[in-house]
């Protein structure tokens, strides 16, 4: 699976360490920035990642931020792009199957990154399970 990857400077740390987490994996990583601590500007970043997503360019994202919001209101902003925030295991698992999410957003400053790992990892393997929420995706973009 090729993943796309972003994250301000709270979700630096977090998104180095998936980074080398998804590699291992065998997934082919692709990574949107940022490469500092030094402050920045989420839209910086999720707005290339969201492209790569509509355009499909990469099969799914991940973004991290402070606390999720910021990078979720950006990607959201892209049609066809589908990012939801989630903080524990229950809820990535939601994202996927009833939302079918194609971005994972994660508050890097409210979650360990044991969880964070447990997130994508029950994220990625969940399926979407359609159906009446075929119907209710198809809703959500609008021109």
């Amino acid at each position: 699976m090729k993943i796309g990857i972003c994250s301000d400077h709270a979700g630096l740390d977090y998104k180095t360490r998936l980074i080398a987490y998804l590699l291992g994996k065998g997934h082919e990583v692709v990574n949107f920035g940022t490469d500092s601590p030094e402050s920045c500007d989420y839209p910086d970043y999720a707005h290339p990642l969201a492209e790569a997503v509509r355009k499909g360019e990469v099969d799914a994202g991940i973004a991290l931020c402070g606390t999720g919001n910021g990078m979720a209101l950006t990607l959201n902003h892209h049609k066809g792009v589908r990012a939801c925030l989630a903080w524990n295991t229950e809820i990535a698992r939601l994202c996927k199957e009833h939302n079918d999410a194609n971005v994972l957003v994660m508050p890097a400053r409210f979650v360990s990154y044991r969880m964070a790992v447990m997130m994508v990892r029950t994220w990625m393997e969940t399926k979407f399970a359609g159906g009446r929420h075929k119907r209710r995706i198809d809703k959500i973009d609008i021109d």
